[in-house]
């Protein structure tokens, strides 16, 4: 747990970064109670920090206008956690731009001490990552902070989107923004086709806002329409697989976005789709418990021949070595 004083700095740190917050925000961001809060507040008044506090129901703290800090210094932890953050995201495709996160880092290393300054550099000098398969080139940076903005700002916005060969204008009605396996969602409510839709980011070619507003949907979950809808996506081979496991160990071996799971008498049915046969032949595997394969047909075959193979691999180490023949030994002259 950190010290009461970092939790202090770091009440002085988000109001200094936003132009209010409520009790409950501070609350939620420092996982504390409000009393809690209260008492931080307090302790920062004394030290002569001008923190004015508004009362009603639309309430909360904030500086008095035109107060400023000089930068303040950065412990142990949270340089290595700007540090850490930088790095992955950089190298898991969430920043696209090698020069920003070069300069982000520049920045860190000048407002550092000196010991943590050898500290961090060490850090980055030693850290390295596996090659990352799969991952899709980052998407504008300046998309995406638009299309956040919009969300945050409940703000309508227009794309030109390109879906295969099909290429359309809608205005969008932004919920929110999520990743998901090295790719951009949005998630909103599409004009267009008058339905809440899902847009890959890297297909937007065009974006503008609007003025126009509107009423995000009350606790609506942007992540969990991501994995349902790539869960349901009309793709591929319809499969359908019978596993005998109970069904919170299922949910706890598949991916959310791989498929469906519902529970029947006699286990639980899988349903999902695959355009690679053999693939789904091997992640069957990996799930480790008996399974019937429903639908298709095809599938039955893709797993007869996945096992044929293995099997086939696993004998040639029961197979004696063979012996070198060795040439005779020619008699001496």
């Amino acid at each position: 747990m950190s010290h009461p004083t970092t939790r202090v700095l770091t009440v002085l740190e988000l109001l200094q970064s936003r132009s209010r917050m409520s009790g409950a925000e501070l609350a939620d961001r420092l996982d504390v109670d409000p009393r809690t809060v209260r008492r931080y507040v307090s302790t920062l008044q004394e030290l002569g920090v001008p923190v004015e506090s508004e009362a009603g129901r639309y309430g909360g703290y904030r500086l008095t206008p035109g107060y400023k800090l000089p930068p303040m210094m950065f412990n142990e932890e949270e340089a290595l956690a700007l540090i850490l953050a930088l790095l992955a995201s950089h190298r898991a495709g969430l920043l696209d731009a090698a020069p920003a996160v070069e300069g982000a880092l520049a920045k860190i290393d000048r407002v550092l001490p000196d010991r943590l300054r050898g500290r961090v550099q060490a850090v980055q000098g030693a850290l390295a990552f596996t090659p990352l398969r799969g991952f899709a080139p980052a998407s504008n940076p300046n998309s995406l902070l638009t299309i956040s903005a919009a969300a945050q700002e409940n703000t309508r916005i227009w794309i030109r989107y390109r879906a295969g060969d099909e290429v359309t204008e809608r205005a969008i009605d932004p919920y929110g923004v999520v990743h998901h396996r090295g790719r951009w969602y949005v998630v909103g409510w599409c004009h267009l086709r008058e339905d809440v839709r899902m847009f890959r980011l890297d297909r937007v070619l065009a974006l503008e806002p609007r003025d126009e507003t509107f009423a995000k949907p009350l606790d609506f979950n942007c992540v969990e329409y991501v994995l349902e809808s790539l869960a349901t996506v009309q793709w591929g081979w319809p499969i359908e697989i019978l596993l005998e496991l109970p069904l919170d160990i299922a949910r706890r071996r598949i991916a959310p976005d791989m498929g469906t799971l519902e529970q029947t008498p006699d286990g639980v049915l899988f349903r999902t789709r695959s355009d690679a046969l053999d693939y789904m032949a091997r992640y069957l595997v990996q799930i480790d418990c008996p399974f019937r394969v429903l639908h298709p047909v095809e599938l039955r075959e893709a797993v007869r021949q996945l096992g044929h193979n293995l099997g086939r691999y696993a004998r040639r180490g029961d197979r004696p070595r063979r012996q070198r023949k060795q040439a005779p030994k020619q008699a001496a002259a």
